[in-house]
């Protein structure tokens, strides 16, 4: 074959191309092509997926792109004279034109970005070794010249460009997609040919593999703009000939040409760029003044560490520093270690709060006495090959836990230390996932909100669930698309594109580090302000570059803001030194006290927590390590041995020590590594390989390594369980446990340092309440719900919010008393200068005495009239003794004087405010007028508008008996039941439910009938929701509604993936109807004591069975439960609680008819 594609936009241009990398190389395999180029607009996102599926499909990979080229200067930004662009094709020839165009590309996001990424040509120049360059198509500056009638200018820029990449390196490139432009530009094209001698090259400019797939890109380019496929005015590819044509194809359109064609091949057989991976790349340690060996240097610093951490080491330890460092120093991971501890030891000399660790990192004694981990691995059985394995070299992964607030600065010293050109933060991709598909090309469509939401609905949710998954499984979507042809095109588009990357956005976390800038090794972005690589976290991994993960942790955040305010009165007191065996500390986590505890909050841990009654940290290390798909099996036989030792059992003698900490049960991948090494010999490395395998189900391995297990391996040194006084056949038991759990053991290390962190806030919040719920309330300002959440706790406890006070009051939520004092920066137009002047006045010269004598304080210090009256409106003046009305009526005027009195600063001026309403004592003093408070729903509503939160009561207060006598539901029980981790949910898409609260604002549309409906956020004293009215039943009730006012709905719930839960309401009633109303059907019918639980499943042995079991773990009673299977024609009976919940949770897995309660 003698024809390549060098002009193709893969699914990386964002929205614009829809061939997807894979089908797009065996497309072209299956055409015979022997190379393939990648061209993307303005970026090359995909070239190293696209380089490796070539590669595997036996194509030869072309890397380019596509570039966007400034009118003028990259640096230029003016609007409408920078607005235009053209574009042109550069393929990399070599490494010297690999590394030129990541150059030339990342500084278009970096220096030229303007609407697009741009260069210009005078970048060009300077950068155009090892490119070969292609005009491009009729939107290049070529055609555009020849197209506009400037035909020297375009014959001068050919020349140009000719003179920058050479006889050799320039082509003028040709299309035909049946646009008149091009034909038009195409006759311009050969003249130049003819009259300079730059050869030809023909391209097809592919957005999409097939010509069938044209209707599926135009799909895309109006999810792009946010058209409909309907509108006439959106933009759209005029011809469907943009797609992967084969070779005869383009020799047709070019039969005169044929050397167009041919060049093609020439071009693609000139670049021959390889990526390397494997190969580490690792940026050196900037060794102190007077260090010449970055490995002398490290393990002085161990060593200094071991005496700090082991002062009584009788030597063991010393012992496997030495083999670490030895192991690390072998591996090439010298700075690597020595960069990690010393970002770590800035943050921590800043006092920004870092994690106790992370991941398997915490395994190593060289982590430990260095201080990047502070989890002991020798006191919690870790293992350094579980990090590093001597038989596998791998990049070692050390991720680490930031205070959320400082995280940045932690960066920003790396940046400084390494220079911010061989730093970046790394990209990763929004995709476009089944139900996000369907939304999206249902907008495309112009289909309803309803249709939409109704085929979204009926794709059950799960991970890699995708419409072709779905349509098998759920029989819903099966009718739909069955019945109902709008629906059947859909949801055949939306298959068509789910998967496909939708936007770039930047990695949380990821951060990586290079030796030289790090645009010599990949190109990047801009995400807002931050450089970001253009390539993923993995394909930065396979090209052998440092990355790691700089996290940022709330939790960390709470812990060190309660801190500080336990420091108040306990100067001395650190987080990290807090004894670790609390025994009030696990009694309130057995009792399920665990709202705001870390990792242990959601109702399915607390249920564990109650059920365990953790005992120590390993107890909780357990919980973690267990609450999982896979492990959770394990929970019921853990609890239980938990609490009656004597049910422990151990196949062999061997294994007592190895699972003793987890009452004879194998939960972590440390134990399976350790059973290999103690029971049959091998070295540590060789179990994790094995461990490894047996994760992956690679069952030849697993076989293979079942016989050195028992009987052993000598060409390895293996001695095997049975020379080490084990029987075969427990031999054999023990490993088909082993298998049985390999794949679901846990990292011991990670689960350990969360432990830690979960135990530390446990403590906080025991024995320093007031202090951990002030910080812990401060952190979640932004989530109405666990603000909602953390002040109904903050009552269980007995602890009062009290309302913001400019004489009380601290930036944050702080401790007041026996109480928490709401904190002024929640309040609307208070920045945080403003409240420390105020907080620095306040201690200088004493409380405020007086609102004048406050904005006399204050003048100068950013005082402005808006923020004045919010402290007023959200009560912060309260304590002072005058009403909010009368302080509002004068608050201006008297901001006016003293503002004016600041400019005229004369000696004897009049008084303020006029004498008449000033008395002098020992200062002017204003007269506050006697009127009439507000009412105190207007109270109220004024502290939810400058506050968010309404501070000295709710509206719904005076209702709050009635409602629940009635059985109202609660906001806040439906959004908690949405949001947590647990698999019993009370709360179901489409279940009936009556609520009471606050409307908080409303807001109308007129539907595509000509009627109204509405948008009604509604609060209680528990959360706010959203309501959605349909023109019926908003008509009924559209009287009730109003801002701040008290209403009653019944409704359905709607639950979606991509939003907070909605009420689609069915009726609106006022509150007053409470006096009269019946208490309200419960969401789920309640259960009688002698019911019985019927359940159909399709067979007795099948894994619907043991899901059951696993379900029924949480459910323990002793009601009748009849499971019927229908292939043994069977019943089984058995034990448990009917709730609500099991029936839902059963309802939802098999389905309503195979669900009945008698």
């Amino acid at each position: 074959m003698s024809f390549v594609h060098l002009h193709v936009h893969t699914e990386y241009s964002l929205l614009d191309g829809e061939c997807r990398i894979e089908p797009l190389v065996a497309r072209a395999a299956e055409l015979g092509q022997s190379a393939l180029a990648i061209t993307d607009h303005g970026v090359m996102y995909g070239a190293v997926a696209f380089y490796k599926a070539c590669l595997a499909a036996g194509i030869k990979p072309v890397i380019g792109c596509e570039v966007y080229v400034a009118a003028r200067s990259r640096f230029d930004k003016e609007h409408g004279a920078d607005s235009e662009y053209s574009h042109l094709i550069l393929l990399c020839k070599n490494e010297e034109g690999y590394k030129n165009l990541c150059y030339i590309v990342s500084a278009a996001f970096t220096e030229g970005f303007y609407g697009k990424p741009r260069i210009d040509w005078e970048l060009l120049r300077e950068h155009a070794g090892g490119l070969i360059c292609l005009s491009g198509c009729v939107a290049g500056a070529i055609p555009r010249m020849l197209l506009s009638g400037n035909y020297e200018g375009a014959k001068s820029k050919a020349l140009e460009l000719r003179e920058m990449f050479g006889s050799e390196g320039f082509y003028l490139e040709i299309q035909d997609h049946g646009l008149d432009s091009e034909r038009r530009a195409l006759d311009g094209l050969l003249r130049l040919h003819r009259e300079t001698g730059i050869p030809l090259a023909a391209t097809n400019d592919a957005h999409y593999i097939e010509k069938k797939d044209a209707y599926y890109q135009d799909v895309l380019m109006c999810v792009q703009m946010q058209k409909t496929i309907n509108d006439p005015a959106r933009l759209k590819f005029e011809t469907n000939e943009f797609y992967l044509k084969s070779e005869e194809e383009m020799r047709a359109l070019f039969p005169e040409y044929p050397e167009a064609i041919e060049n093609t091949a020439k071009i693609a057989g000139a670049c021959n760029y390889d990526f390397e991976f494997g190969k580490y790349k690792l940026p050196r340690f900037k060794l102190p003044k007077g260090e010449t060996d970055s490995f002398s240097y490290l393990k002085r610093l161990c060593f200094e560490g071991l005496a700090r951490r082991y002062p009584d080491d009788d030597g063991s330890v010393a012992g496997q520093l030495e083999y670490e460092l030895e192991m690390i120093k072998k591996m090439g991971f010298v700075d690597y270690f020595l960069i990690v501890s010393d970002f770590i030891a800035y943050a921590k000399s800043q006092k920004i709060p870092v994690g106790p660790g992370r991941g398997s990192a915490a395994g190593s004694v060289v982590s430990y006495t260095l201080n990047i981990t502070d989890v002991d691995p020798v006191k919690y059985s870790l293992y350094f090959e579980r990090f590093l394995n001597p038989e596998r070299v791998s990049m070692p992964d050390i991720d680490i836990d930031f205070c959320v607030n400082r995280r940045g600065e932690v960066i920003d010293y790396v940046n400084r230390k390494y220079g911010s050109d061989h730093v970046a933060q790394i990209v990763t991709f929004g995709t476009m996932a089944a139900r996000a598909a369907v939304r999206d090309v249902a907008r495309v469509l112009d289909l309803s909100y309803a249709e939409a939401d109704a085929v979204a609905k009926a794709i059950p949710m799960g991970p890699n669930m995708t419409i072709k998954d779905a349509l098998k499984v759920s029989k819903t979507l099966r009718d739909m698309y069955e019945s109902d042809d709008m629906l059947r095109r859909l949801i055949d588009v939306a298959e068509a594109l789910e998967g496909i990357p939708r936007h770039a956005s930047m990695h949380a976390a990821g951060v990586v580090i290079t030796d030289r800038p790090v645009y010599e090794y990949v190109p990047l972005s801009k995400n807002d302000e931050s450089v970001v690589t253009q390539y993923q976290m993995t394909t930065l991994e396979e090209l052998g570059l440092l990355k790691m993960d700089f996290l940022g942790l709330r939790n960390l955040t709470v812990l060190e803001d309660a801190a500080k305010m336990v420091r108040r009165f306990e100067p001395d007191f650190e987080v990290e030194k807090i004894p670790d065996g609390d025994a009030e500390v696990f009694k309130m986590i057995s009792e399920g006290r665990t709202s705001g505890v870390f990792q242990l909050e959601s109702a399915g841990m607390t249920s564990v927590c109650t059920g365990l009654k953790p005992k120590s940290i390993e107890d909780i290390t357990a919980v973690i390590a267990l609450y999982r798909p896979g492990p959770m099996d394990s929970i019921p036989r853990f609890i239980e041995c938990s609490a009656h030792p004597e049910k422990i059992s151990y196949k062999h003698e061997l294994l007592r020590p190895i699972l003793e900490v987890t009452y004879g049960c194998i939960v972590y991948q440390e134990q399976v590594i350790e059973i290999f090494r103690r029971l049959a010999g091998f070295s540590l490395g060789q179990a994790d390989m094995i461990r490894r395998a047996m994760s992956k189900k690679k069952h030849k391995v697993i076989d293979a390594e079942r016989r050195a297990f028992v009987h052993g391996d000598e060409s390895r040194g293996i001695e095997g369980a049975v020379r080490r006084g084990v029987p075969e056949s427990v031999a054999d038991s023990i490993y088909d446990e082993i298998l049985d759990f390999a794949s679901y053991a846990f990292n011991k290390a990670h689960a350990v340092s969360y432990a830690i962190v979960s135990y530390r806030t446990a403590y906080m919040k025991r024995r320093y309440p007031r202090q951990y719920m002030a910080a812990l309330l401060s952190s979640v300002l932004d989530n109405s719900t666990k603000i909602a959440e953390y002040i109904a706790e903050c009552r269980e406890m007995g602890i009062r919010l009290l309302p913001p006070d400019v004489n009380e009051s601290f930036a944050d939520f702080s401790v007041s008393g026996s109480n928490i004092r709401f904190g002024l920066v929640a309040i609307k137009s208070i920045g945080r200068g403003f409240i420390n002047d105020l907080i620095a006045k306040r201690e200088q010269d004493g409380p405020f005495r007086s609102l004048e004598d406050f904005c006399r304080r204050m003048a100068g210090r950013d005082l402005n009239r808006r923020a004045v009256e919010n402290l007023i409106r959200a009560g912060a003046f309260d304590s002072l003794g005058f009403k909010r009305k009368a302080l509002l009526r004068v608050v201006g005027v008297m901001i006016d004087a003293i503002q004016q009195e600041s400019r005229n600063n004369v000696e004897g001026q009049l008084n303020l405010f006029g004498e008449p309403e000033f008395e002098s004592a020992g200062g002017v003093t204003m007269t506050i007028p006697e009127v009439e408070e507000y009412t105190r729903s207007e109270l109220l509503a004024m502290e939810k508008e400058t506050a968010g939160l309404y501070l000295s009561g709710h509206p719904m207060d005076e209702y709050r008996e009635r409602v629940r006598a009635l059985g109202m539901v609660p906001i806040g029980s439906v959004l908690a039941d949405a949001a947590g981790e647990n698999a019993e949910k009370r709360y179901s898409d489409g279940m009936s439910v009556t609520m009471a609260g606050i409307v908080q604002s409303c807001r109308t549309r007129v539907t595509k009938s000509n009627s109204v409906m509405a948008y009604i956020e509604l609060e209680d004293d528990s959360g706010a929701m959203e309501l959605i009215v349909f023109s019926r039943a908003y008509e009924s009730g559209e009287k009730f509604v109003a801002d701040n006012a008290p209403i009653i709905v019944h409704g359905r719930i709607s639950l979606r993936d991509d939003k907070e839960p909605q009420l689609m309401v069915d009726s609106i009633r006022p509150i007053d109807d409470l006096a009269t109303m019946q208490p309200v059907a419960p969401p789920t019918p309640a259960i009688k004591k002698n019911a019985k639980l019927w359940l159909r499943l399709p067979e007795e042995n099948g894994e619907e069975m043991q899901l059951v079991k696993l379900i029924l773990t949480m459910f323990p009673g002793e009601q009748q439960m009849i499971i019927y299977c229908e292939k043994e024609k069977r019943r089984i009976g058995t034990k448990c609680l009917i709730h609500p919940s099991l029936v839902a949770e059963l309802r939802e897995r098999f389905g309503d008819k195979n669900v009945v309660v008698q």
